[in-house]
């Protein structure tokens, strides 16, 4: 991690109070916070209800289920990075269909150094995915502004008689002498003629 160290939600789904203590320990609290464990599908709903997690733990199976359809609407519908590890007797039947929807899959037994690389390659793609959320989130902003200028240009060209490039032109001029943002006097232009 670097300086500015990141802190991550953790859901851990498992009934065996090992496999929990096991994660706790490879967990350190100041990147990992909260870190809550649930045994039950049932109970890690009621969790997701509460609040929204980075990574999820599903250790399967769970007292009330093998705990797929949990894993793959926390990646789907909650945006959450999961880890689903099963014993042999269901993993060649499940991995595929989890890993085609997002979903990491580990078979079981586990190495501490095999559930150390797979933490380190969640920690990755989240930091990613995180990383590409903000790129997506300023270009959602600019298409926005965009619009927003076109649309006064249209009731600058409809209300004032101005041609597109006249438009254009008188917007990009009025916020430069106003020292206000393109997108501010667009607002202002739509209001008078709206």
């Amino acid at each position: 991690m670097s300086k500015a160290e990141s802190v991550f939600s953790v859901l851990i789904v498992s009934s065996s109070e090992k496999f929990h203590s096991a994660m706790a320990e490879m967990l350190p609290e100041k990147n990992f916070r909260p870190l809550v464990h649930v045994p039950t599908a049932t109970a890690a709903q009621r969790a997701f209800a509460e609040r929204s997690f980075d990574f999820v733990f599903v250790n399967s199976p769970l007292k009330d289920d093998v705990g797929v359809s949990f894993a793959l609407d926390c990646s789907s519908l909650h945006g959450a990075l999961v880890l689903f590890i099963a014993g042999s007797e269901i993993f060649a039947d499940v991995s595929f269909k989890l890993s085609e929807n997002g979903v990491f899959a580990l078979q079981k037994p586990l190495s501490k150094q095999t559930l150390e690389n797979s933490m380190r390659w969640m920690i990755t793609a989240k930091n990613r995915i995180n990383l590409l959320e903000k790129k997506t989130a300023k270009i959602e902003d600019k298409m926005d502004e965009i619009r927003l200028v076109n649309r006064a240009k249209w009731l600058l060209i409809s209300n004032e008689g101005m041609l597109e490039p006249e438009a254009h032109r008188f917007l990009e001029k009025e916020a430069m002498n106003r020292c206000i943002p393109k997108a501010q006097l667009a607002k202002e232009v739509i209001e008078k003629y709206s």
